[in-house]
């Protein structure tokens, strides 16, 4: 691959099989990459605006998801990852965690134990944190919440006013402050910053 993909703050590297997965030849700027992505990405969202009562709660749905979002792109997309991230939880581990997170979530649902949009700010957070897929895993848990608040009747987050997360910017510095909060457990920035 020609590409320099240097990474910027909270964004994962890639290993050297990960990076041959790239699809297109043509690209040659990471300036190239973002868009022909973001191309990629726009055809997912209409994919998920036409889709009726997804399963929202299951690993097809995400894996499906995930692949719309990345398939023109990336020859692995919808696939987990196969090696240790700086984030996330082991490699091993990403089917059971997810598993697991889609199981308290829909109890988190059935129970009303927290309000929608902080159901959806948490299920967000912690699909970040288990980190399932080699890229994208933000732009992915996003549109997870967005389809989860679709399922239950809510509108979609603004996501700090639909700011760019992906390059560095202001915005994307709040989402981060935000989600390292969440780590935390204090989830009050995320909530602020998701409708804002």
């Amino acid at each position: 691959m020609a590409i320099d993909l240097d990474e910027q703050d909270g964004q994962t590297p890639l290993d050297l099989d990960e990076k041959a997965g790239l699809i297109p030849e043509h690209l040659t700027t990471k300036g190239d990459l973002n868009e022909w992505e973001q191309e990629n990405m726009l055809r997912a969202v209409r994919w998920l605006k036409r889709v009726r009562s997804p399963d929202v709660l299951s690993e097809g749905f995400c894996r499906t998801l995930h692949a719309r979002m990345l398939d023109q792109t990336w020859s692995w997309a919808g696939t987990f990852r196969s090696s240790d991230k700086n984030i996330g939880c082991e490699w091993t581990q990403v089917g059971v965690k997810l598993a697991q997170l889609f199981g308290n979530t829909q109890w988190w649902v059935d129970n009303a134990t927290f309000p929608p949009d902080e159901i959806a700010a948490r299920f967000h957070r912690d699909l970040v944190w288990i980190h399932p897929f080699p890229n994208g895993n933000g732009r992915h848990s996003r549109m997870m919440a967005d389809a989860l608040l679709r399922s239950l009747g809510r509108p979609a987050f603004s996501w700090g006013s639909g700011g760019n997360l992906v390059a560095a910017s202001e915005v994307r510095a709040q989402y981060l402050a935000a989600l390292r909060a969440a780590d935390q457990n204090n989830y009050q920035l995320l909530l602020a910053f998701v409708r804002s």
